[in-house]
């Protein structure tokens, strides 16, 4: 018998649907994992079990019915202590990936902001273009976010990242309302 686990309590979704229409797969793939599900396996995945998770365990239930399929859901620690550590590292390795994307994604935005000011670009349409992707970043992070509900410590260093852009983008606005009303334009 393996040494009794501690830790966090897990929950295991296991669901069966049919084959086709393959759009209920998909769904229910999308839902888990935009929820930060960790993949178990085919059609397995886990979850911490916290309150925020609960209303998932309703939609995802919903997309299984509609689909005509079964679900299972089980909580539990893991059987040994390497068990449940395994379940926290898979999910933390998912939280971390998908900040280390988001990370990337704010080096290439102020790349962007300094290209357009080394070559002068001070328009409107491009001051507004860099406000949709500044957008785009905030969507981005308020969904890690939502979805790391184990805090990963990459979240900090992003939430640093935002800030950075935010920051950055108002400097950027700056010069292209100072260039407008420049006499010169």
């Amino acid at each position: 018998m393996g040494d009794k686990a501690v830790g966090r309590r897990w929950l295991v979704v296991l669901a069966r649907l049919p084959a086709e229409p393959a759009r209920h797969r998909m769904a229910l793939w999308r839902e888990l994992r935009r929820s930060g599900a960790v993949p178990l396996g085919q059609a397995t995945w886990a979850l911490p079990d916290l309150p925020a998770v609960h209303p998932l365990l309703d939609r995802v239930a919903g997309l299984v019915d509609a689909a005509a399929g079964t679900l299972l859901v089980l909580a539990g620690n893991g059987y040994a202590v390497r068990d449940a550590a395994r379940l926290d590292q898979l999910y933390a390795e998912a939280r971390e990936l998908e900040w280390s994307e988001f990370h990337a994604d704010c080096g290439k935005y102020l790349a962007e902001l300094d290209k357009e000011e080394r070559i002068g670009k001070y328009t409107l349409a491009e001051l507004e273009e860099e406000e949709q992707s500044l957008d785009r970043l905030r969507r981005w992070f308020r969904e890690l976010r939502s979805r790391d509900l184990l805090g990963v410590p990459a979240s900090i260093d992003s939430t640093t990242d935002l800030k950075l852009c935010e920051e950055r983008f108002e400097i950027y606005a700056e010069h292209v309302y100072a260039a407008l009303s420049s006499p010169d334009v």
